[in-house]
């Protein structure tokens, strides 16, 4: 159970990291390049996805 949180938390955050560069227009090819909103979104998304990575590697007692 441990090994898919920390997957889907990754996914989170990659996806967070993908919205970002397309919101800042570094990456090509999507009506969600040069958008600022979509760097908005994918700043919050990423935040999720390191709380995610966090709640997935905390040990337990």
């Amino acid at each position: 159970m441990r090994l898919i949180r920390f997957v889907l938390a990754l996914i989170v955050l990659a996806v967070g990291v993908l919205w970002s560069l397309q919101g800042l227009g570094l990456v090509k090819g999507s009506f969600m390049t040069g958008q600022t909103q979509w760097l908005y979104i994918g700043l919050v998304t990423m935040l999720v996805g390191l709380v995610g990575l966090r709640w997935a590697n905390r040990s337990r007692i």
